[in-house]
């Protein structure tokens, strides 16, 4: 008899763990409550990029006259202000490439004969999991139930005036001014974008920079960047968010009130673990709501397993998936390699971008290691130059005695491309030497990645650099 596998969830951690039970000879269930693809492709990952390439187009547009493109009167109103937004056309694009993308998902799982089923799953017990109109016993379970975003008490969304990011594609036209409270991956994206789009934007700034996570020196130059484009930055906690009827009043702490005509509330998520029987399946969770895995992606319920925003590891659709693809080849009994955090690529689809993959330099002071760091910026790049840009950089860390890459920072245009290779470096724990003996093409955004490897050659002796 085949083994039997449910799955609480059709995000990525729950249809690339579905793909790979299926190929070991699993029976497997899939229980989706609002679509497939989950909120990476319903309401986060996918239609948040897709905006944000609409808004990078005008990034493009604004370089043309330095690239010698001029109107056929030969003036130079290729400008972006020259460019208008339809944001009703470009929501109308982000809901037919959503809907694509989870009907692809489906059929893929229609062609591999898993059982997709539309309901609400609950725990009943770790070998069983109910919806309303069914049950289903299983031999292992994984649960990928998601997250949803943050709501503060005293600043609750309507779906008109102040929104969370799932709301943002409702809007049919541009808002006037824009206040985005959070200044995390999420909060800089929208801010960024909508910028660039054509509105006022005031970023509402919680912790002591924008992106406060990020590279110090990436999240200053983007910071820089947002004031060039005209954007507000301000620091502070939002306390509250009123909707005055044509437009919003957000109180911060200090008692500043900012006014505007819409407000995206961009506070983080929580987890969708309450209410579908896991305490009582005996899942612990963690202070914060969120399932306590291990790096095979156990819960404390013998064959229970969970991927995704509901562990609170990483909120990164990579990061779900590899997680659901290693629990069902643990839970199935094939050969299995535990997560490794150190060697996630995470990006910032800001404009530029902000890619990054292992430790930061932060980091590296706390565990005392020894490394030495190599950077140059992309406008000495002669690819960055034909193509008219001039912001970015590329930063490597090395290991001042083995040479091996311990961590790496991109700011560019298509850094989340770029950064690849030294994902692999990571990964392979390969040496700066490695890195700058692999050819590149000449002229190309790349070089740079090996001119700056290259420049930690002999890394005890500075002179040589």
């Amino acid at each position: 008899m085949s083994p039997r596998i449910v799955i609480v969830g059709g995000g990525p951690g729950g249809y690339e763990a579905a793909l790979v039970a299926v190929k070991q000879g699993a029976d497997v269930t899939l229980i989706e409550r609002q679509g497939l693809g989950g909120n990476a492709v319903l309401t986060d990952v996918v239609p948040s990029k897709t905006v944000i390439a609409t808004a990078e187009w005008r990034t493009i547009a604004d370089r043309a006259p330095q690239l010698g493109i001029r109107d056929r009167d030969g003036s130079d109103t290729s400008e972006v202000s020259e460019h208008k937004v339809d944001l009703a056309a470009v929501n109308e694009r982000v809901r037919k490439l959503v809907l694509k993308q989870s009907y692809d998902i489906a059929t893929r799982m229609a062609k591999n004969d898993i059982q997709v089923v539309e309901g609400e799953g609950r725990l009943v017990s770790p070998t069983r999991v109910e919806t309303d109109d069914d049950a289903f016993d299983a031999d292992a379970v994984l649960l990928a139930l998601g997250a949803r975003p943050r709501v503060l008490p005293d600043a609750q969304p309507d779906g008109e005036r102040i929104l969370t990011w799932t709301q943002l594609y409702d809007l049919k036209a541009l808002p006037e001014h824009l206040i985005v409270v959070g200044s995390g991956v999420t909060g800089a994206e929208f801010a960024g974008a909508y910028n660039l789009l054509g509105c006022e934007v005031t970023l509402v700034a919680s912790g002591d920079r924008v992106l406060s996570t990020q590279d110090p020196e990436a999240s200053d130059l983007i910071t820089e960047i947002f004031h060039q484009r005209g954007m507000h930055v301000v620091g502070g906690r939002a306390q509250s968010a009123e909707n005055t009827g044509d437009g919003v009043r957000v109180t911060l702490a200090d008692g500043t009130v900012l006014e505007g005509s819409h407000c995206l509330m961009a506070v983080g998520s929580v987890p969708n673990t309450t209410g579908v029987g896991l305490e009582e399946a005996g899942v612990a969770l963690d202070a914060r709501g969120y399932i306590q895995v291990d790096k095979v992606s156990r819960t404390s319920a013998r064959g229970v397993y969970a991927a995704g925003d509901c562990t609170g590891i990483f909120p990164l659709a990579s990061v779900a998936a590899t997680q659901g693809r290693i629990a069902m080849a643990h839970a199935l009994g094939d050969a299995v390699t535990p997560i490794d955090l150190r060697q996630v690529a995470s990006n910032v689809f800001t404009a530029p971008e902000i890619a990054s993959v292992g430790a930061t330099e932060a980091e590296l002071k706390e565990r005392g290691i020894f490394y030495e760091v190599s950077k140059l910026d992309l406008a000495r790049n002669p690819r960055a130059k034909m193509l008219g840009i001039d912001q970015g950089f590329v930063k490597i860390f090395g290991h001042t005695v083995t040479g091996q890459v311990l961590g790496a920072v991109i700011v560019g245009s298509r850094a989340g491309e770029h950064i690849f290779p030294l994902t692999l470096a990571l990964a392979h724990h390969l040496t700066v030497d490695q890195i700058a003996s692999a050819f590149t093409v000449y002229p190309s955004l790349s070089g740079t990645v090996s001119e700056v490897a290259r420049r930690l050659h002999h890394m005890g002796d500075a002179s040589r650099r």
